[in-house]
């Protein structure tokens, strides 16, 4: 197995603007208005959508059926003995052309009893363009206040109840599942997640979906709203969530490895094997792996699998971020 270099795998229509950053940070030329996520070596699809997000191999396999068929080779015996076939992990780039809605992700235990699914969707962001976000609620939020703000679709109320946080180009944070957010318009994040598409809205006036129908993952809002964390959070607890600014490197958010790992380098580096999504954020070097030399440039993004074994980063200006998958 080699390192595979991977093309955009963009769902198209999807409900808020954006790709144009994408399209500019990987220096593809135009692209369409509803295109804002691109997701990186997935084998997770789009909530209700299969086969949308599957990422197709050059061979025309999708990344899944190959993993079932070689679970070892993609994922590493230890991740196996651990999560079996599962590579509990899913990437993206994600573009911001206008503020997405308030929203938040089930957890574990609510995936599991409502969606028999063995994963929610705790995600984290590390920032490439800067933008303002809404995080957690500054006081505690009644159950019926919350349902009366989605019934009504009261979003100045949400937003004026909630954290804002200015992010800096460089900041990784961590998004707890449950917790209430917004992205805001122009941010440019690389996004590790859970591997589902759970998003329950809050807010989708003004958006092009009907929230009403499709904003509870089909449990319906009295059961769905349960999975929201109403709690306020101090100005503190949400300042926390920033783990990494942009002078950090190494391993960014150390206390979340159970849900994934992501690493920030700069210049050359050796990179032990294992599953990983590489996304080159800057500069231009090499990636060297069973003796072959492949260069490397800003956009790029690059599937590594376990079997193509300890890899080398060349180049003194390169800056990679490496996500993988949770510690075995």
């Amino acid at each position: 197995m080699k390192p595979l270099f991977l093309p955009a795998n963009q769902p198209a229509d999807r409900f808020y603007a954006g790709g144009r950053q994408i399209a500019a940070f990987r220096g593809t030329g135009p692209a369409a208005s509803h295109e804002p996520e691109d997701w990186v070596g997935s084998s997770t699809s789009v909530f209700g959508q299969e086969p949308v997000g599957l990422t197709v191999l050059p061979d025309g396999r999708r990344l899944r059926d190959a993993i079932t068929a070689d679970p070892a080779g993609w994922l590493g015996a230890a991740h196996v003995a651990a999560y079996g076939s599962d590579p509990a992990l899913l990437v993206k780039l994600l573009d911001a052309g206008q503020r997405l809605p308030v929203h938040a992700h089930p957890d574990v235990p609510f995936a599991a009893e409502h969606l028999g699914l063995a994963h929610g969707k705790t995600e984290a962001w590390v920032v490439l363009e800067p933008a303002r976000v809404h995080l957690g609620f500054t006081r505690d939020v009644g159950v019926d206040e919350l349902a009366a703000w989605v019934r009504t679709q009261d979003t100045d109320a949400m937003l004026g109840a909630m954290h804002a946080l200015d992010l800096a180009a460089g900041d990784a944070v961590l998004v707890p599942a449950g917790l209430p957010h917004a992205i805001g318009e122009g941010a440019l994040v690389v996004e590790l997640q859970e591997p589902t598409d759970l998003s329950i809205l809050l807010e989708w006036s003004g958006f092009e979906i009907d929230g009403a129908a499709d904003g509870h993952l089909g449990l319906g809002f009295d059961v769905a709203l349960a999975a929201v964390d109403r709690r306020g959070w101090t100005a503190d607890e949400i300042g926390r969530l920033r783990g990494a600014t942009a002078e950090s490197s190494g391993d960014l958010l150390p206390e979340v490895a159970e849900f994934f790992r992501v690493e920030r380098w700069t210049g050359a580096r050796d990179l032990d094997a294992g599953l990983a999504v590489l996304v080159v954020v800057d500069g231009s070097g090499a990636l060297v792996a069973g003796g072959e030399s492949s260069p490397l440039r800003r956009g790029q993004t690059v599937l590594l699998p376990a079997a193509a074994g300890p890899v080398t980063l060349e180049g003194d200006h390169l800056q990679v971020v490496v996500c993988r998958p949770p510690r075995p």
